[in-house]
């Protein structure tokens, strides 16, 4: 089962969630996938967690969080409080969670260092929010820093916001690497060879820019740029003492 905001797969090819199950020797109707695009840490406990405790999985995975470090009312602690709800009320059902700490992603979408180092202000509190989730509850986390090739343009999509084919494999190793350590059984690894995803390439990065991104930038930077400039402020206050 698959939590939070959805990685979204093009060209007809298996995404993380898919690949996993595969891997673990789930049948197709027992994954489930009631993620959506733009959800944030809330959404995932008040309108996905009924339907994945109704299901009763033996595996959850969550990928949430991300959207909420670009967001003015950003919390941590509130991050943290829902995290910890939606792992006890699956864990109540037998579910084992795997949630993700994150990478410093300024380094793959390659913002401008302001915005950059705001950016990663905001993941390391994330990180630290879900970092002490993992401990309390004593569940297994895949931490991406961490993941082999992370920072590889060949593991993210043209939009370098979205993993690529090879990303989704890379991350659905990541995953049952942490699974099997917890006791799972992984009949069918998954592969890092890839089955018909498109290869990223400069001119389609920069077209996806132009036509998505620059618009995409915009309407988050109208909620995330005066954190930033918060940042540079006391950057600059930093160099004058």
């Amino acid at each position: 089962m698959g939590l939070g905001d959805p990685l979204p797969n093009r060209g007809g090819w298996r995404g993380v969630g898919p690949l996993v199950a595969e891997a673990l020797g789930v049948e197709p109707d027992g994954y489930l996938n009631p993620s959506f695009t733009g959800a944030r840490m809330g959404c995932v406990l008040t309108k996905q967690l009924p339907a994945a405790v109704a299901h009763q999985p033996d595996v959850a995975l969550v990928v949430a969080g991300m959207n909420d470090t670009l967001r003015p009312d950003f919390s941590a602690e509130k991050i943290a409080a829902d995290l910890t709800e939606v792992i006890r009320s699956l864990a109540a059902v037998g579910t084992t969670v795997v949630p993700v700490r994150y990478h410093d992603h300024g380094k793959v979408f390659r913002l401008p260092q302001s915005l950059r180092r705001a950016l990663s202000e905001r993941v390391a509190e994330l990180n630290a929010a879900i970092d002490g989730v993992v401990e309390r509850e004593g569940v297994p986390c895949l931490d991406l820093e961490l993941l082999p090739g992370a920072y590889d343009l060949t593991a993210w999509s043209v939009d370098r916001l979205h993993p690529s084919e090879l990303g989704h494999r890379m991350l659905a190793t990541g995953f049952t690497e942490r699974l099997a350590e917890a006791g799972f059984a992984v009949p069918r690894p998954v592969s890092l060879t890839c089955s018909g995803g498109v290869e990223p390439s400069t001119a389609g990065h920069l077209g996806w820019l132009v036509l998505k991104g620059v618009p995409w930038v915009w309407r988050r930077g109208r909620e995330f740029v005066p954190y930033a400039a918060v940042i540079m402020w006391h950057s600059f206050r930093e160099r004058l003492c």
